[in-house]
């Protein structure tokens, strides 16, 4: 087994946040550092240590968090900033399936399940969110067809699924993408002349935080898992 997979199984991170734990000299197998992002191990037989802890493996466990604004989307904080793992007091070893903006509120799952996370985020696979926003000023309808068509965020052109415009209220929007990207909703929108005053994840493959408090979290079923992954994976 790939050393990068193993260490998702173990549940200390995804495959690509794995991948950078090795190329940063983290990971020893069998007392040796490894740096091969190809090395393989035998899970029966490998004794593999991160930071000079020995990882076993997990039972998998999937956790929906309303993330309210003021937490950073990470494990740790260098600056001890406000964490979600503040929020999510689950006895569990976990990180967060993607991110959310320190001001962003809403859907965020959190898991030890590296696959999952690799599936999910994967750009590939397509995955929806959805969001719901505020801009700082009305906005203009001539826009729609950017939005929708694309816009170059760094070279690489990005765009929306679907828009819907509030009737009374042409500040507030639901937008649909598949788009990943580090601030691509805000960026999306500042390209094209707005501020968003406030931006909420509503929906992310599939889950969606109705009838939850803000700061509310909750396990998620292995069934509810298999049913989102469904349209992605076999397994």
């Amino acid at each position: 087994m790939r050393i990068n997979k193993y260490l998702a199984m173990s549940g200390v991170a995804s495959r690509r946040k794995a991948e950078e734990y090795i190329l940063e000299g983290r990971i020893d197998v069998n007392g040796q550092t490894i740096s091969s992002l190809s090395f393989l191990v035998d899970p029966d037989a490998d004794e593999v240590m991160l930071d000079g802890e020995v990882l076993r493996s997990e039972e998998k466990v999937y956790i929906l968090l309303n993330k309210p604004a003021g937490f950073i989307t990470t494990v740790s904080d260098d600056k001890n900033r406000p964490t979600v793992m503040d929020l999510v007091k689950s006895g569990k070893r976990i990180f967060p399936v993607g991110r959310l903006d320190y001001d962003t509120t809403g859907v965020l799952l959190l898991s030890n399940d590296g696959d999952l996370a690799n599936i999910l985020l994967h750009p590939s696979n397509k995955v929806l969110r959805t969001y719901n926003v505020k801009l700082d000023k009305p906005f203009d309808h001539t826009h729609l067809e950017s939005l929708l068509k694309g816009i170059s965020l760094d070279g690489v052109k990005g765009k929306f699924s679907s828009v819907i415009v509030d009737r009374k209220n042409p500040k507030l929007l639901t937008i649909q993408c598949t788009e990943g990207r580090n601030l691509f909703v805000k960026r999306m929108f500042r390209k094209l002349g707005y501020f968003v005053d406030k931006l909420n994840r509503s929906e992310f493959a599939g889950f969606t935080v109705d009838g939850m408090k803000t700061g509310a979290w909750r396990f998620i079923s292995h069934h509810e898992i298999k049913d989102a992954l469904a349209k992605y994976t076999h397994r």
